[in-house]
């Protein structure tokens, strides 16, 4: 019997699935996070611990589908016009970082007493962080989508554009080599650029039509073979024509980000990817080789100690030099401190080249290994030790699950407390869900019941009660964030009142594309408070004040009605009162009294009003 359990290939898995089970909650428990769990994990059950797997590169080359599923979903969640705004963190913040951290790690590598061309190769290997391991800590801490977030996943693509241009650079570097790559290599760009052409065409006239034949179809099964095709077709053009498998996928998810069926694709992809990724996790601790460690562990060590600080002090100076404040560029570093996958495949690369040999491969190899194990560890002691170990944790505040109300309000800040405070004068059962920590545990002591929830997450949304509630009410202070909101609930929960808070007038022209039922500006109210106050120190009557505020209100909606209709935020700058620009069309103040003629002679005078008026 176990000779054809065996034959069926089900030891494997089961081992991969017994290992994630055991060792991710008990690393989650103690608070150590997922990732440290998978890697411990895979390490044990690996060819250097109990050896039931003795080839982790294969197990590798099949779990880099994590990542490219990963990658699939951010690209998913933006759109064109936000990759555009990004486009100075993806080349310009991105390219310095690379360029900076690869000189000084290259010299730090010849300080080891390695040649120039054996110490770049260690330095470009170390130098692009791992996507998996960033991208999964960002997702823990629900900074994904945050500004400081984006700007990692824009450093993040900028490293996948360079992967060509690396192996390039490897092929010209071997030995004996250099004339016959040289062509070689501009082709292979060449057909880069073409396959993302490619690419980019076929997602803006097939994926989009393709997706509405199946829909039509009413056929879900079908609907994720189709979402998988995308993403692994997409990969392997990619792959084929030397690019990053996930850059490729980024590419469909953007092109997809726009689609009315967006949502659904990435509830039918998040599965696989989740598993992937635990996958990848698990073949990334089977790949660090403890004899290879024990025999040079002080080279490996101090490698691991010194690249590790060189990075990260090369990206906190960076993070500086644009602007960015202490915490964010130290938070910065230290995530992104590691080296990443696509050493594997360079290092490889070089060792065909006879650059460096399959000793230093090896050394390598386990120094980028272990700066991937420790990023996890280093996260958790510097959240512990340090400024932030005062920060609330979540242990400390309730979680949103099962939760119902008749109304849901996402975001509490300044905002939602003022707005909240009507509906609960009037008893109405409302859920609040907010995912600042030190905000929650504020409220609570002023007596509001606040729940940690990221409103930007389809699963916390139905956890807070967004299917059953008859109002959805959006308050938080970020205009992306509020958008990205917007687009959930109209997807997912049509039925229910979206009532929004817009940052500026271009903001609420954008809602107004978005069935959004009502929103409100945030300064408009205030200013037109501010106003009516102003008045009333000149003497103005109370009536009269509130004759000029009911004027002044229909004005803008009618500006803010032509705006919509011409989709241009300054097609309506000509309907507002100016110095230049009075507009005296009619009397801000209503007369109380009918108009009447002074004499009878004035009967006999004809008309001198024309057509200017």
């Amino acid at each position: 019997m176990s000779a054809e359990v065996d034959s069926l290939g089900l030891v494997g898995p089961v081992v991969l699935l017994s290992a994630a089970v055991i060792a991710v909650p008990i690393f989650k428990r103690i608070g150590l996070g997922s990732i440290l769990g998978y890697l411990i994990a895979g390490l044990i059950i690996g060819p250097f611990g109990f050896a039931f797997f003795n080839n982790p590169t294969a197990i590798l080359h099949i779990a880099e589908l994590g990542i490219v599923m990963y990658l699939f979903i951010i690209g998913l969640e933006m759109q064109p016009s936000h990759l555009w705004s990004l486009r100075k963190e993806i080349f310009g913040l991105g390219s310095l970082q690379i360029l900076i951290s690869v000189i000084a790690l290259t010299g730090m590598g010849m300080l080891f007493g390695f040649s120039w061309k054996i110490a770049f190769i260690g330095a470009a290997g170390f130098v692009l962080t791992s996507t998996a391991i960033v991208m999964q800590l960002l997702n823990d801490r629900g900074e994904l989508h945050q500004r400081r977030g984006q700007k990692i996943v824009a450093i993040l693509l900028f490293e996948d554009l360079l992967i060509v241009p690396l192996l390039a650079l490897v092929a010209f570097m071997a030995p004996n080599q250099a004339a016959e790559s040289s062509s070689i290599d501009l082709q292979g760009i060449g057909i880069g650029l073409l396959a993302i052409a490619g690419l980019i065409v076929a997602g803006h006239w097939l994926l989009n039509p393709l997706f509405k034949i199946l829909a039509a179809a009413k056929a879900r099964e079908v609907m994720t073979a189709a979402a998988l095709l995308v993403v692994l077709g997409a990969a392997l053009l990619m792959q084929l024509s030397g690019l990053s498998m996930a850059l490729g996928a980024f590419l469909a998810g953007v092109l997809l980000s726009e689609s009315t069926f967006r949502h659904q694709i990435e509830a039918d992809i998040e599965p696989f990817r989740s598993l992937l990724l635990g996958l990848f996790f698990l073949g990334v601790g089977m790949s660090l080789d403890l004899a290879v460690v024990r025999q040079n562990w002080p080279l490996i060590v101090s490698g691991v100690i010194a690249l590790m600080l060189t990075k990260e002090l090369m990206i906190y100076v960076v993070a500086r030099l644009t602007k960015s404040n202490h915490p964010e560029a130290l938070d910065r570093a230290l995530l992104m401190a590691q080296g990443g996958e696509f050493a594997f495949v360079l290092f490889s690369a070089a060792t065909t080249a006879q650059i460096i040999d399959n000793t230093i491969k090896s050394n390598l190899t386990a120094i980028v290994v272990l700066s991937m194990v420790l990023t996890p560890i280093i996260g958790v002691l510097f959240k512990r030790f340090t400024l932030e170990q005062n920060e609330s944790s979540l242990d400390q505040v309730r979680v949103a699950d099962g939760l119902t109300g008749k109304v849901l309000m996402i975001g509490f800040g300044r905002f939602g407390q003022v707005a909240s405070q009507l509906l609960l004068a009037r008893s109405v059962d409302v859920t609040i869900i907010d995912n600042d920590v030190n905000m929650i545990q504020n409220a609570e002591k002023f007596g509001f019941d606040v729940y940690y929830g990221d409103g930007c997450r389809l699963d916390i949304l139905h956890a807070s009660g967004a299917d059953t509630a008859e109002a959805i009410l959006v308050c938080v202070d970020h205009k992306e964030t509020i958008n990205k909101i917007v687009e959930l609930v109209n997807a997912e929960f049509p039925l229910a009142k979206l009532i929004v808070r817009s940052y500026d007038r271009e903001h609420a022209l954008y809602l107004s594309k978005k069935n959004v039922s009502l929103m409100v500006r945030e300064t408009f109210e205030s200013a037109l408070a501010l106003g009516q106050m102003a008045l009333q120190q000149l003497g103005a009557s109370q009536d009269e004040i509130q004759q000029v505020s009911e004027d002044i209100r229909a004005l803008d909606n009618q500006r803010f009605e032509t705006e919509v209709a011409a989709d241009d935020v300054k097609a309506g700058i000509g309907i507002q009162y100016t110095q230049r620009n009075p507009r005296p069309t009619a009397p801000l103040i209503k007369p109380q009294h009918t108009g009447q003629l002074l004499n009878d002679a004035e009967l006999e005078k004809p008309s001198e009003v024309d057509d200017r008026t």
